[in-house]
């Protein structure tokens, strides 16, 4: 529910359950404790992620799996005050297409193969009836490559330009033009500093040998937009936890299921895409407002 006199509206599309705590769960949590609309679309239930803790071993891949990590979403997004979450094309409309190279990318139903517009139709829809100022997605790589989040980038630009297509809209509510478009973005600084660990890191933990050594992380100069969500670590960790069956959570550090350790931020980072780069500050001239310049 938006706060008396809160219009901002924030949407948000991410590939699995886990992404969107991982990377934007401060800035979510920011900003529903604003009174922000927040609304979250996942394209797929994740039914191929790779599961951590042993005891949780049962639920193999598919559709149970895809139906846990529904559940756990839910418990994510309640840690983080987010009410508006979707499935593009509700639950199980597209499947988590694995890793890029699998043999799984090829398989019908799977995310990767969806029809881009057809998506991008169901993301419009969502779009016109949401009406958000400010949309987030990944950039064109994926943020690291996965091919369910490099089309999740692809069918998020394809469907902010219907929601804006009178022509397109007609069927389906009134046009909407999104003012700004953002991906995720990890500095390179931001992540060497996340990786170097430091006292009490769990030793069950790797630590990787260096930024160049992992398939994330951008130039420094790239990254527009910086929120600062000290506010709502407590709210991410929690929304972290929730993801038991990806994410390993041990004091101020998490794992996925390679088990390189990284510090929990709460300082989160975009690359703003399209859209009026509002007034910076600090030694990069950032943004550190989403909503900047509207």
């Amino acid at each position: 529910m938006l706060a008396a006199g809160d219009s901002r509206r924030l949407l948000l599309v991410h590939a699995h359950p886990d992404d969107e705590s991982i990377g934007t769960g401060a800035t979510m949590a920011a900003y529903a404790a604003q009174g922000a609309g927040v609304t979250l679309v996942t394209c797929t239930r994740g039914e191929l992620g790779e599961i951590i803790p042993p005891e949780l071993a049962y639920l193999g891949t598919g559709d149970r799996l895809g139906e846990y990590r529904a559940g756990e979403l839910a418990a994510a997004c309640a840690a983080l005050g987010v009410t508006d979450h979707r499935f593009l094309g509700g639950p199980g409309r597209w499947r988590d297409s694995g890793m890029m190279g699998l043999p799984s990318n090829q398989l019908p139903g799977c995310f990767w193969q969806a029809d881009a517009g057809e998506a991008a139709a169901e993301l419009a829809a969502v779009i016109r009836e949401v009406a958000p100022q400010v949309v987030i997605t990944y950039d064109a790589h994926g943020f690291y490559g996965h091919p369910d989040h490099i089309q999740a980038h692809r069918v998020t630009r394809r469907a902010v330009r219907a929601a804006a297509d009178p022509g397109e809209a007609a069927a389906g509510g009134a046009p909407w033009r999104v003012a700004k478009l953002y991906a995720t973005a990890l500095p390179r600084s931001v992540l060497a500093g996340a990786i170097r660990l430091g006292p009490g890191a769990p030793a069950r933990f790797t630590r990787a040998g260096s930024v160049a050594d992992l398939p994330f992380g951008v130039p420094d100069e790239q990254v527009t937009t910086e929120i600062d969500g000290t506010g709502q670590l407590a709210a991410k960790m929690a929304a972290l936890r929730s993801h038991a069956t990806q994410i390993a959570v041990e004091g101020p550090f998490f794992a996925l299921s390679d088990m390189v350790g990284q510090r929990i931020g709460a300082r989160e980072h975009y690359t703003l895409l399209a859209g009026p780069r509002g007034p910076g500050a600090g030694p990069h001239g950032r943004e550190q407002d989403l909503f900047a310049g509207l």
